[in-house]
């Protein structure tokens, strides 16, 4: 998977896959109108969704098994490259791809908030595993979208076909809440992962080497996207994972702070804060008291 394939504009695409354009912006790829071909890495210029059409048998978590049949979501954003390893070997791609340029959203509702998605950041493993009724519903939009391309372009084309790219991804929000819930046993294990982390993080000298852990740090420790972990942190704890870290440090800046032997800065210190003067921010912040006045009134 050495050689790498760029795709700038939905119309390089749309021809490597042997599908008509007709829209620059926007298409409705069909993959099994693409020559079989071997795997490679590819970059987009776009947003592009790939809905994989292979039955891929149950997905067992634990003791529980979830009937996903039909195949996965994969979103990607502008800029990002997505590979396929097929060991030299030639395969037929199977499913459909929404792709949409950035240029067809501008001055829309979708063009200002398409960044609410995160899940366009996820990584390829953190896919949105589909039920059928889930699948079904994805292939009515991208059906409508496909409608709207091949009756002609006309004042009303675009409102609708951004509508309809809105819808999708409205429904892949609520798809992928119902997957944090599924799997809910599994996302617990990752709290508590999360959790042991934190705890060894400040019992180590990281803090005074390194600083503050960071949402970024925590996630790849868990070998989790950022945003997919916040997100998960989010829906099982309410707090954001930032949030979630400050939640923790300053517990433990509580614990510190009844150490009289100690100095407000020398426990700023101990906690990874560079300035003494944020963490007294931060501490207020979240207490509602300084330092100061929380040793002096507890």
């Amino acid at each position: 998977m050495d050689s790498m394939r760029r795709f700038n504009t939905i119309s390089e695409y749309n021809a490597f896959n042997n599908n008509e354009t007709r829209h620059p912006l926007v298409s409705v790829v069909d993959l099994s109108k693409a020559a079989p071909r071997q795997g490679s890495q590819m970059y987009f210029g776009f947003y592009i969704v790939f809905l994989k059409d292979v039955k891929c048998g149950d997905l067992v978590y634990g003791r529980n098994t979830y009937d996903y049949q039909e195949g996965t979501l994969v979103f990607m954003a502008p800029g990002q490259v997505a590979g396929v390893n097929s060991n030299g070997e030639y395969y037929q791609p199977k499913g459909h791809v929404l792709a949409f340029d950035a240029d067809l959203i501008h001055g829309t509702s979708l063009g200002r908030h398409i960044q609410d998605y995160n899940f366009f950041s996820y990584q390829s493993n953190e896919a949105l595993h589909l039920s059928e009724k889930e699948r079904s519903i994805v292939l009515d939009c991208f059906s409508k979208i496909n409608y709207e391309l091949e009756r002609g372009i006309d004042k009303h084309s675009k409102r609708l076909i951004v509508s309809n790219i809105e819808l999708f991804l409205d429904y892949s929000v609520r798809f992928y809440d119902r997957q944090f819930i599924t799997r809910d046993h599994v996302y617990k294990g990752t709290i508590e992962k999360f959790e042991k982390l934190l705890n060894n993080y400040f019992s180590s000298e990281k803090p005074q080497t390194v600083g503050l852990p960071s949402v970024a740090y925590c996630a790849d420790e868990l070998n989790l996207s950022p945003n997919y972990f916040g997100d998960l942190v989010k829906k099982e704890t309410g707090k954001t994972a930032q949030e979630y870290i400050q939640f923790k440090l300053i517990n433990l800046a509580k614990e510190k702070i009844f150490d009289g032997e100690k100095t407000v800065n020398q426990v700023a210190y101990e906690l990874g804060f560079k300035y003494p003067q944020h963490f007294t921010r931060l501490f207020k912040k979240q207490v509602g008291q300084t330092p100061h006045e929380y040793r002096s009134l507890n």
